[in-house]
């Protein structure tokens, strides 16, 4: 991965269903050392891992690397979302208190709609962890362009928390307690045009209306 070059993620499954959009989905690292080779960047792997566990629709992944540059992160976005044709944009780092931050502004600042829930779930979360999460300002937006509409959205940089606000939280028999962020995901892109995502329950139990679901594919 590079900062300015695609990343060349295989596709996860076969095909989407006739006439169907296949499903892209961006991955964004916002790390000045490791995008600057200190070290390996840990963000990209723990959400390609998330996502090949949770997704049972057949998606493709865009991944990018860059560093804490709120103009390079605003061009990354944009790129993913109007060129790359993302359906959905999950970033890792830059979402602290810290001068070097700026993911949330640059997010901000290309978005079109802001979706609070996923900000205030995912600090709900990582409370039951770390009292410092009320720092974190983990964010989304959805960015419209004239035939086009994504879900972008700041998530936290260690992949353990990644893990927690995607999927939530389970007590000692695996029921969960406090729902995780990405049950209201698939529902959301539908909202915006984007293709029908599935999930594995086990993972990740998608919510519909009951209206909006589509019957089991033969």
């Amino acid at each position: 991965m590079t900062s300015n070059s695609p990343g060349n993620s295989p596709s996860h499954g076969a095909g989407n269903g006739a006439g169907e959009a296949e499903l892209v989905i961006g991955l964004v690292s916002v790390s000045d050392r490791a995008s600057g080779g200190v070290y390996q960047d840990q963000g990209i792997p723990a959400l390609q891992d998330w996502l090949a566990a949770a997704l049972s629709t057949p998606f493709r992944i865009e991944t990018r690397l860059i560093p804490d540059e709120r103009a390079q992160i605003e061009a990354t976005l944009v790129e993913l979302v109007d060129t790359a044709r993302c359906h959905l944009v999950l970033t890792t780092g830059g979402t602290g208190p810290a001068r070097r931050d700026v993911t949330p502004e640059a997010t901000l600042a290309v978005g079109t709609k802001e979706m609070p829930g996923f900000g205030e779930q995912m600090r709900q979360i990582s409370l039951h962890f770390v009292p410092t999460a009320i720092l974190s300002r983990q964010l989304a937006v959805i960015r419209e362009t004239a035939d086009h509409a994504a879900l972008i959205m700041n998530l936290p940089g260690q992949p353990k928390a990644i893990k927690e606000t995607l999927e939530g939280l389970r007590d000692a028999d695996g029921k969960l307690v406090v729902g995780g962020i990405f049950a209201a995901v698939p529902y959301c892109v539908d909202l915006i045009g984007g293709p029908y995502m599935e999930t594995n329950p086990a993972v990740s139990k998608t919510f519909r209306p009951k209206s909006a679901l589509r019957p089991p594919a033969a």
